[in-house]
């Protein structure tokens, strides 16, 4: 079929002028994507994307051929697959630029809350840092500490978190935390 045989079929509403530039050019236009990091599924997307903008300006009669209808394709999925990678590109920055940012407010954190506790006292100092940082359980605490029982590593252990939440807010403002 010519392209303006295709595109008089298209004109009148022929949806088998769709499907036969569908097969027709399938694999020419899906090679594009595929030989360019997309995958089968991209690909596919990337074609049809094509195929319905161009049936969309075509119907719409505002279509002006100055090339073969495969050469006009092949631009709208080669501009569809480029703002793809683009916008793949983007999130991917933003992924690693927002770990890197979460990563360096974790270790700030850390810093701080580290400096507070170790100027608690070595008994408050042992009790957290057993607790939240090596995952004791309160029986094992007050084993290792001597305590006549757990309730007794429970009490020590809210008191001392009660220091260090009282020493952390009087020093740093929630923004230090929480940007």
């Amino acid at each position: 079929m010519k392209d303006s045989e295709i595109l008089e079929k298209i004109a009148k509403g022929d949806e088998t002028a769709l499907d036969y530039l569908y097969k027709k050019y399938y694999r020419m236009m899906t090679n594009l994507v595929l030989k360019n990091n997309g995958t089968e599924e991209e690909a596919k997307d990337v074609y049809q994307e094509a195929l319905l903008a161009f049936w969309q300006k075509a119907i719409s009669g505002k279509l002006v051929l100055t090339s073969k209808i495969s050469t006009f394709l092949y631009s709208i999925c080669l501009n569809q697959w480029r703002k793809e990678l683009d916008r793949k590109s983007r999130l991917s920055n933003e992924e690693v630029d927002s770990e890197e940012f979460q990563g360096h407010d974790e270790n700030e954190r850390y810093k701080i809350v580290m400096q507070c506790i170790s100027e608690l006292g070595d008994t408050c100092k042992r009790i957290l840092t057993y607790y939240y940082f090596d995952g004791l359980n309160m029986t094992d605490i007050a084993e290792k500490l001597n305590f006549a029982n757990t309730d007794t590593a429970k009490t020590k252990k809210y008191k001392c978190k009660k220091k260090l939440d009282s020493l952390i807010k009087a020093r740093y403002t929630t923004t230090d935390f929480f940007d």
